[in-house]
């Protein structure tokens, strides 16, 4: 099991006996009602009360109509705002909360029936365990866009998903395992210090990595745990379109996550960055050699997926999709990396060490 040497003790939360969850959603007119009644259930076997706060960030479709049955089924909150993205939705629902424990929940992840049931009994027999990151099993039948994230997932914190298991990481070892916001459960105190410290490379809110800065911040304080026994399944959108648009938004937010910060994927991050200029110029001067040098990359993704235990679907994923990946997510990185030089350059711009 990995754990940090360096990681702050928090003092220890009262008992998991009530649950806020915060559920932001944008145009999920099938999926917001999927996710409720999963996690409605899910409470139910834990006999867990839900103090829920859904905000609908902006929402263009059926969402607000589909949440208001619900919200009259089910009794919970729901707040409407002009679209300002996840980070400024989550902050909004957090501070409609009330209970001490929060769930960070996103529209598209489903709760297992049994684990809520599971971390609180967990939490019940051992009161350090303070932050836990759900297990994520990506839904990737007919959905090839979703398995070549779920194949990225497998080839970047394969020491934990070629064998699941009950695990703790702090900072040293944050990059090694999966995580994110999208389903993350910790004393509300502990959400609130990391918000408070909270700091990005951008100007823009809506491009800022509220996943990794956030959660890194948390992991140099106490161990995030990790296990598939608290789990959930996403369900990602389908469209090339919509693959397009998610590689270029994740490109941007991973330059906000790992730029300045310690570590192999920061390292990852320099060598990619050299050698896809490289390519680029390839490319321009010898467009053959170019090609060539694409097509390679597009020969070793599947074959590295197949390697750590990818499914048929994500190292077909991988082959198809990755010269697709390639140019989008670098896109998005090099967007990131003007958006923070802009950023820094602007004047009178002060940022904390973060």
């Amino acid at each position: 099991m990995a754990t940090s040497t360096t990681s702050a003790p928090v003092t220890p939360p009262p008992p998991l006996e009530a649950l806020s969850v915060v559920v932001p959603v944008f145009n999920e007119q099938t999926w917001i009602r999927t996710c409720i009644e999963a996690l409605v259930v899910s409470a139910e076997h834990a006999a867990l009360p839900l103090d829920l706060v859904v905000v609908d960030d902006g929402s263009t479709d059926d969402t607000p109509q589909v949440l208001a049955e619900l919200a009259a089924e089910h009794g919970f909150t729901v707040v409407h705002q002009p679209n300002a993205g996840r980070l400024t939705a989550r902050a909004t629902g957090v501070a409609r909360t009330r209970e001490p424990w929060v769930l960070l929940l996103d529209s598209r992840v489903i709760t297992a029936p049994e684990a809520l049931s599971w971390v609180r009994a967990a939490v019940a027999e051992d009161s350090r365990r303070v932050v836990w990151c759900g297990h994520v099993d990506v839904a990737t039948d007919g959905n090839l866009f979703a398995a070549y994230w779920s194949g990225l997932v497998k080839i970047g914190w394969r020491r934990y998903t070629s064998a699941p298991r009950l695990v703790s990481f702090g900072a040293e070892e944050f990059d090694a395992y999966p995580k994110g916001t999208g389903c993350l459960l910790l004393p509300r105190e502990v959400l609130a210090e990391a918000g408070d410290s909270f700091s990005s490379l951008y100007d823009d809110p809506d491009l800022a990595s509220d996943d990794t800065r956030l959660l890194r911040h948390i992991a140099g304080r106490t161990p995030i745990w990790l296990t598939p026994d608290f789990r959930f399944d996403y369900h990602g959108k389908q469209g090339a379109r919509g693959f397009v648009k998610q590689c270029w938004f994740r490109g941007t937010t991973f330059v906000d996550g790992y730029l300045g910060q310690p570590g192999p994927v920061r390292r990852a991050l320099l060598a990619a960055l050299g050698a896809g200029g490289a390519l680029a110029v390839l490319g321009v001067r010898r467009p053959a050699l170019g090609a060539a040098g694409l097509g390679a990359v597009t020969v070793a993704v599947p074959a590295v997926v197949a390697r750590v235990g990818g499914s048929r679907d994500e190292i077909t994923a991988g082959a198809v999709l990755t010269p697709v990946f390639v140019l989008s997510f670098g896109a998005g990185v090099l967007r990131g990396l003007l958006l923070a030089a802009r950023s820094r350059l602007r004047p009178g711009r002060t940022r904390s060490a973060g």
